[in-house]
């Protein structure tokens, strides 16, 4: 889904990078928040989540809860307050039903459950803290699993889900610790973002699109959304205190050689891999539709000139798109890589190239493969501060000459919007370059210079021949 055109935040402020540490122990101000459950015939556990709210610790005037049933047998009954709203059996879309909760939603914060996750007392009270000072956040909630059983409904949950619990996902609690409650996210934490139990603004929502309602069968549509948060300058945090108890084991708990889940895993992997483009997401060589990268050739003296600028280019980021000018598009037409102006979409990172250059990178003895992944990643480290710092260590290779795809890391990180290498190359992060569209010099972005040495200007009679022989 293309990103919605950036809007004036409603209130608050962002932080640099990811630093949503920077506003602890500020006190939020009183937000609206609308909670929206989806569900699809599970009446039960429906009734236990809708009781569990009923106990929530904010003001009651604050709080709407919208249950949106996605096409049961029988429509779910809800009790006087809670608003119910229905759409038509087409299969799994738990997309399209946050979606239209999120359309009905009068809340200044959207907080998103399943019918069968239970939230504890003041869960709702601790997920929109942040959301109500930084509006760019979407908050990871703590979902814990357990057995509920006959259990009755009534019997509160943060007494019933402790007696009866059964284990979380390791992967996920161990991922939270390691980056201090994603306090240390990167472009890979989509993954710790469950649609189960999260929240964010909705005016954020609005920004990011919403979900994407092609899908239509289990798990992923959080994932995709998550990734494109990120790239619209989200700022991701997980609150371990915000406990939801999911009725049940988690799918990645159950049996390993269940086959319906094996299916459904791979299925819902080789469908996030067409659309997140990152290393450890994306495949290794097959195209998909949305690229990492995206290089963009402003000018070309000759065609042969574009042809060797090109060629150099995707020999070292082969899943690239590169869009050229449209004069000398033709001699790329077996190519589809390679595209016309306003054909390609939107990557993570974006390559301006003012004029013809040949990209020699590799070191001595060096693939284009392994500079590719010596040097390609997205850095944890946050930038605290819109100063002048010195370059962050990576962004040279060690026998002096320039590393791009290290400038290309450092690009990526939260607070940088652009590599400067000479007069001819850019590197621009889209998330820095959002962030830049909303809250021009308040969004914490600075420029990084760095020295081309390897970017080698192209003249308009190279000799292609030699190019390709290695002789000139």
């Amino acid at each position: 889904m293309s990103p919605a055109a950036p809007t004036p935040p409603p209130f608050g402020r962002t932080v640099p990078g990811n630093g949503w540490d920077l506003v602890d122990g500020v006190e939020p101000p009183a937000r609206t928040v609308s909670v929206i459950v989806v569900h699809f015939d599970q009446q039960r556990e429906l009734d236990r989540t809708l009781a569990a709210l009923a106990r929530h610790t904010l003001a009651p005037e604050l709080v709407e809860i919208i249950v949106v049933d996605d096409g049961s047998p029988v429509p779910p009954v809800v009790p006087e307050g809670v608003t119910l709203l229905v759409q038509e059996d087409q299969g799994f879309r738990a997309a399209a039903a946050r979606n239209l909760g999120a359309a009905h939603a009068s809340g200044d914060i959207l907080c998103f459950l399943d019918a069968d996750t239970s939230p504890e007392p003041h869960y709702l009270e601790r997920m929109v803290q942040l959301p109500s000072l930084l509006p760019e956040t979407v908050v990871a909630g703590h979902r814990l699993h357990a057995d509920f059983g006959d259990t009755p409904v009534s019997e509160p949950v943060e007494q019933a889900g402790p007696a009866r619990e059964v284990p979380e996902p390791a992967w996920l609690r161990d991922e939270y610790r390691r980056t201090g409650n994603l306090l240390d996210a990167d472009d890979r934490s989509y993954r710790h973002i469950i649609g189960a139990v999260f929240a964010c603004t909705a005016w954020f929502f609005a920004e990011t699109g919403g979900f994407d309602e092609t899908f239509s069968h289990y798990g992923g549509e959080d994932w995709e959304w998550a990734h494109r948060a990120w790239l619209a300058g989200g700022i991701f945090a997980h609150e371990p205190d915000a406990v939801a108890w999911h009725d049940g084991a988690d799918w990645a708990g159950r049996d390993e050689n269940d086959r319906r889940r094996r299916d459904a895993e791979n299925a819902e992997a080789m469908l996030l891999s067409g659309v997140i483009a990152v290393d450890g997401s994306r495949p290794r060589a097959l195209l998909t539709a949305i690229p990492d990268v995206v290089v963009v050739l402003r000018s070309a003296p000759s065609a042969a000139a574009a042809f060797v600028c090109v060629d150099s280019v995707l020999a070292l980021l082969p899943q690239a798109r590169v869009v050229v000018p449209a004069e000398v598009s033709s001699v790329f037409a077996g190519d589809p890589r390679v595209v016309a102006p306003g054909e390609a979409p939107i990557g993570r990172l974006r390559i301006e190239l003012d004029e013809c250059v040949r990209v020699e990178l590799a070191r001595p003895g060096d693939s284009a493969e392994e500079a590719h992944a010596a040097g390609h990643g997205e850095s944890a480290d946050r930038d605290n501060s819109s100063g002048d710092e010195a370059p962050a260590e990576g962004t040279r290779a060690s026998d002096g000459s320039l590393d791009l795809l290290g400038g290309l890391r450092e690009a990526s990180t939260p607070g940088i919007l652009a590599v400067h290498l000479g007069s001819t190359v850019r590197v621009i992060c889209e998330r820095s370059v959002r962030r830049l569209e909303r809250w021009g010099a308040d969004a914490h972005v600075r420029d990084l210079l760095v020295e081309a040495r390897d970017i080698h200007p192209i003249a308009a009679d190279v000799r292609v021949a030699g190019y390709l022989g290695g002789w000139g």
